[in-house]
């Protein structure tokens, strides 16, 4: 498949999950804001900065200071600053990060009209409006081209071709304690095989590793670079590499794939709560959910809010 078709089902599937009937504010009807939002950002920093950019648009006397951390260590941040909270919105990563800190009394509830935008509220929306979803993205295996060549191998369509010993010190993925994308890809392998054999797949699958990240994108960097063979990231991820030039091969686990809903949330203490809405409103305009998001995903049922196994593709 061209690798354009990837970004253009990206830009379909998204609309179809996330935009119902129109429910949008217009700029002539925005309030006119300004100072500082500082935003919490999960996703690759190309979408952060992206993001930023087009939201300054919008709200030209409105500066967005954000801070890029992958769930896990953007969670802990939260934490760690509950008493005196230092951002006013979090933007993106797997939904069960959100529902944590949802738990833990981190986020503020917010009920905006925008989220009458959702097709689907009992998926991507909380009953109690602490978070929303803002895209869906499933994960993938990125595989280094010129090492299938060299090694006359086909790219992985299962998980258990991972185990492959040709591919022994050249897996990377990156690391469940930091990483949304690494736990969605540990708990789908945990519901396909049932815990037992699952852990024993795990164990089996670290002995072919080269390597655990703190990103979850960063797999895919690696093996577009050479320096690993086969990474586990979501395939939006890889299509940004395939995008630029990058000699990898996108493909999927035949048995399933384990798929994300990218979240949003306000944080509870936010400075500027005011602005921290009107990102949140902006981020769920039918024009915005069509434009935003990378993802080649399709939706299945979830066990535990992000972790979803397991897409069959």
């Amino acid at each position: 498949m061209h690798k354009s078709l990837f970004v253009l089902l990206g830009v379909i599937l998204l609309i179809a999950m996330t935009v119902g009937p129109a429910t949008t504010q217009t700029p002539s009807t925005r309030p006119e804001l300004s100072g500082t939002l500082n935003l919490l950002c999960t996703p690759q920093i190309v979408w952060c900065e992206g993001m930023k950019a087009e939201f300054q648009k919008v709200y030209p006397k409105v500066t967005v200071e954000f801070v890029r951390l992958s769930s896990g260590e953007a969670l802990t941040r939260l934490r760690n600053e509950k008493a005196n909270p230092q951002f006013d919105i979090w933007w993106g990563g797997p939904i069960d990060a959100f529902i944590a800190a949802k738990a833990e009394g981190l986020l503020e509830p917010y009920n905006s009209s925008n989220l009458a935008n959702l097709l689907d509220p009992k998926l991507m929306q909380d009953p109690d409006n602490y978070w929303a979803g803002i895209y869906v993205g499933s994960l993938g295996f990125a595989s280094n081209k010129p090492f299938l060549e060299k090694h006359k191998l086909q790219p992985p369509q299962s998980w258990d071709d991972l185990l492959n010993p040709a591919f022994k010190g050249q897996l990377v993925m990156a690391h469940p304690s930091s990483s949304g994308t690494a736990y969605t890809a540990l708990i789908t392998v945990l519901q396909l095989k049932g815990e037992d054999k699952g852990w024993d797949y795990w164990k089996q699958f670290h002995a072919n590793v080269w390597q655990y990240t703190k990103s979850g994108a960063a797999p895919a960097q690696h093996v577009g670079q050479g320096e690993a063979a086969v990474g586990v990231v979501f395939s939006h991820d890889i299509v940004a590499q395939i995008e630029q030039g990058r000699p990898i091969a996108l493909s999927f686990a035949k048995e399933g794939m384990g798929w994300e809903i990218g979240g949003m949330a306000i944080i509870k203490g936010a400075r500027r709560p005011d602005l921290a809405k009107a990102w949140f409103d902006w981020a769920r305009t039918r024009r915005r959910s069509s434009t935003s998001s990378p993802t080649t995903s399709l939706p299945h049922a979830s066990s535990r809010g992000s972790a979803l196994c397991c897409a069959k593709l």
